[in-house]
């Protein structure tokens, strides 16, 4: 085996690991592109465990074809087969486990260093900005060289403008026994004092005074989900990619740019639903039952009806099934939460944009958060600072004034589950009446607060009965003998 391959997958170092932390039952998980290398992968480790400890023998398992998005750990089907650590290679988004350790290949991925610092001088000749390096973690092995290079060239030029590199959070997670702990990301939480920054499985620091809206954000890399991640988050930063593989600069995210703006026309028609469905995206990233329970009780306050739905990767067709709910949640991780639903029944919102959508009094700042602590430490911010009564709110898309459905004040005077069950009582006793001649007695004057309620209000209701004549119609006798030649015929 070449020690290119040996080199890509990093296989002295993860055997290595394996075999320091004394695991036996190890999952390796691969993207689909990947999968071609997996018995290879699989035979080096093997060879190279049994090198380095010849008395414990190590089983691998390959995993493929995860339930959810394969940048996160698959923590259910590793424990279906009883591992003790999950080896994710590929693009990952290293969002933290609840349950397994994980370690990371990232990949490397080919790029010309002289020509990616060439370009960033270049480009920083023209700005006056303090530049912020970031890229995808599959550069991560180059970044050393195009920092080294990066230095070299600004003590030849004398040049003075400042550079700052951001760095891998870590290649091993290992969780924590609360996972509120492991699900916190310390920035950027929307908090003026904060000068931590983590995103995308990148960590920096700014000095005190500096704001990250004063930087020049470089990143390198393609246009992937991640990408995509940096541009909403930092959507008051100045952009720049560097694109490996053409190896050229890319200076306009005028389509980016605009994919902020519908998540805000999402928002405002968010508003106007009543029933919402929370989809689970992921069963493996810390802190996602907080955030389910957290968007319950967000939905519930704002006095509509929420349900829970696993049914692993959306799509169209799986969410035309539940046609009663106005609205989708996407409890996922960072990377794969911004699901584009234009050709959905419903819109998919994430929990950053559900927080705004269903607060009262909430606004759009132009800050957007994508990590779970960071949308509950802003719901919890929100909440206390609007707290005054609620007042009627206009609705863009109803064109007036509308008076949402306050479900805590019914629940004081104990009026609100009963009221709703006699309603649903009244309505199915309605529904199951033989009609006569008017078949269009019962309309939907106002939008459904539960699925039942809505599917009561459908307009099919299957075979109309002929109340005027009840008696059976006499039976007839067919054909009898094979279609060639009937017995008549």
């Amino acid at each position: 085996m070449d020690m290119e391959f040996q080199s890509r997958y990093e296989i002295n170092r993860t055997a290595e690991f394996i075999i320091s932390k004394s695991f036996t039952r190890v999952a390796l998980q691969f993207p689909d592109e990947l999968l071609k290398d997996s018995t290879k992968v699989v035979s080096a480790l093997k060879s190279k465990t049994r090198l380095l400890n010849t008395e414990r023998e190590v089983r691998f398992f390959v995993m493929a074809d995860t339930t959810y998005g394969s940048c996160c750990v698959d923590e259910v089907g590793a424990l279906h087969i009883d591992s003790e650590c999950v080896v994710h290679y590929g693009q990952t988004c290293l969002s933290p486990t609840s349950v397994l350790p994980a370690f990371f290949v990232f990949g490397k991925a080919s790029t010309e260093v002289s020509s990616c610092v060439k370009h960033l001088l270049d480009y920083a000749s023209h700005s006056d900005k303090p530049i912020m390096i970031l890229y995808g973690l599959e550069y991560a092995h180059v970044i050393p060289r195009i920092r080294e290079e990066l230095m070299e060239a600004l003590s030849r030029t004398e040049s003075e403008a400042k550079f700052s590199v951001a760095n891998v959070i870590c290649s091993f997670i290992s969780p924590s026994k609360d996972p509120r702990e492991s699900m916190e990301h310390p920035g950027p939480s929307g908090e003026s004092d904060s000068r931590n920054y983590r995103l995308g499985g990148l960590t920096w620091d700014l000095p005190e005074g500096n704001k990250i809206e004063d930087y020049l954000l470089f990143w390198i890399g393609s246009d992937n989900s991640a990408f995509a991640n940096v541009v909403l988050t930092f959507n008051g930063c100045d952009l720049v990619r560097y694109d490996a593989e053409e190896d050229s600069l890319v200076t306009e995210f005028a389509q980016q740019r605009r994919i902020l703006k519908r998540r805000y026309y999402l928002v405002e028609k968010a508003k106007d639903a009543n029933i919402i469905g929370i989809l689970v995206g992921t069963l493996g990233v810390a802190g996602y039952l907080h955030m389910i329970h957290h968007m319950q009780a967000l939905i519930s306050a704002a006095g509509k009806k929420s349900y829970i739905l696993a049914m692993g990767r959306p799509n169209p067709a799986k969410l035309a099934n539940f046609p009663e709910c106005d609205v989708f949640i996407y409890i996922s991780c960072a990377q794969t939460a911004l699901l584009d639903s234009k050709e959905f029944m419903s819109p998919v919102i994430t929990p950053f944009e559900a927080n705004l959508a269903f607060s009262r009094g909430s606004e759009w700042t132009g800050a957007y958060l994508m990590h779970f602590q960071d949308v509950i430490n802003s719901s919890k911010t929100e909440s206390e600072a609007h707290s005054e009564p609620e007042e009627p709110r206009f609705s863009f898309f109803q064109g007036g004034y509308v008076e949402d459905h306050n479900a805590n004040d019914q629940a004081e005077n104990g009026e609100g589950d009963t009221g709703e069950t006699m309603a649903l009582v009244q309505a199915a006793e309605k529904a199951l009446q033989l009609r006569g001649k008017d078949q269009n007695q019962l309309t939907k004057q106002t939008a459904a607060k539960s699925g039942p309620e809505y599917f009561l209000n459908r307009a099919y209701r299957g075979l109309e009965i002929n109340s005027d004549n009840t008696s059976p119609e006499p039976f007839i006798v067919g054909r009898s003998g094979k279609a060639s030649g009937y017995k008549h015929e």
